[in-house]
C-alpha cells in the first residue's frame, strides 16, 4: 500500500559536510518508519509551495550557500502550517547565513567550533526535556564542538560545557551550550542537532544517531496532529514587516 507520509530532504552547499551522505543516511531513517522520501540535489523543489505543504516534514541539508527569499517565505509557511522542519550541524543551523527568518524558524546559528575537528566532549542528556531523549544517557563525541548563537524559545534536551579549549572566548565564564533542542514555528515542530560534521559521526558514536532520528521522527509526527485537530494559521498571521 502506498504512504501517505511524505518527507522532502534537499541537499547541496559545501562538500566538506557531506550533504549527499547525510542526505542518504536521513532518508533511510525515516524510510524504515514508513515515510516516503524524495531527495533532492536542488533548492528548485523550494519553488513549489504547495508541495512543501504537502510534506510531513522538511530536511535540509545545505551547509552555507544562499537561497531565495521566496523558498525561505514557503518553507516558512509550510513548517506554520503543520510540516515538520529538522536537520542537523552546518546542514541547517549554518545554512544562509544572510537570512535571518531562517535562523528565527531554526533557532539558532553556527559561529565558530574552537579548535576544529576532533575534539573529545561530552554531550550531556537533559533527562525529562522530551520523549526524544527518554531513556538515554550522556554520552561522549569525537568531533567538532558546536558554539552556536540560540533563540531562549528553544527547549534544550542536550548540551556540551565550554570552553574544552584556549581562545579568546575562554576568558568568560563555563557555559553550556546547546547540542539539541526542539521549538515550534506556527503549527510546525522544529528539531535541531548540532552532531553530524562528517556522516559516519552517526555510526561511531550510535547515541548521536538515536537522538537525531527520534528527533526527525518527532518533527515529522507534528504534522498529523496540526491535520487531526484542525490547526490554522490564522492566530500567528501578521502583516508588518518583520525582516
Amino acid at each position: 500500500m502506498e504512504t501517505t507520509k511524505r518527507v522532502l530532504v534537499f541537499q547541496g552547499g559545501w562538500d566538506g559536510h557531506e550533504p549527499a551522505l547525510v542526505a542518504k543516511r536521513f532518508a533511510a531513517m525515516m524510510e524504515k518508519h514508513g515515510y516516503s522520501c524524495e531527495v533532492s540535489d536542488s533548492q528548485e523543489v523550494l519553488a513549489d509551495r504547495e508541495k512543501l505543504m504537502a510534506m510531513d516534514l522538511i530536511v535540509p541539508c545545505w551547509t552555507m550557500g544562499e537561497i531565495r527569499p521566496e523558498y525561505t517565505k514557503n518553507i516558512s509557511l509550510a513548517v506554520a502550517a503543520g510540516t515538520g522542519l529538522a536537520g542537523c550541524h552546518g546542514g541547517m543551523c549554518d545554512a544562509f547565513r544572510q537570512d535571518v527568518e531562517w535562523q528565527f524558524m531554526t533557532g539558532g546559528q553556527w559561529v565558530s567550533h574552537p579548535g576544529g575537528d576532533g575534539i573529545d566532549y561530552m554531550v550531556n542528556i537533559h533527562k525529562g526535556s522530551s520523549p526524544i531523549v527518554e531513556g538515554m544517557e550522556d554520552f561522549p563525541v569525537c568531533s567538532e564542538h558546536y558554539y552556536l548563537h540560540v533563540d531562549p524559545a528553544v527547549e534544550v534536551l542536550a548540551t556540551t560545557r565550554f570552553p574544552v579549549v584556549n581562545y579568546y572566548h575562554s576568558s568568560n565564564k563555563a557555559v553550556d551550550m546547546p547540542v539539541a533542542w526542539t521549538k515550534f514555528w506556527g503549527n510546525g515542530r522544529v528539531f535541531y542537532c548540532s552532531l553530524g560534521h562528517h556522516d559516519d559521526v552517526f555510526d561511531k558514536f550510535p547515541s548521536a544517531a538515536l537522538l537525531m532520528e527520534r528527533g526527525l521522527l518527532w518533527a515529522a509526527e507534528g504534522k498529523a496532529y496540526a491535520v487531526k485537530h484542525n490547526l490554522t494559521t490564522e492566530r500567528f498571521e501578521n502583516t508588518a514587516k518583520m525582516y
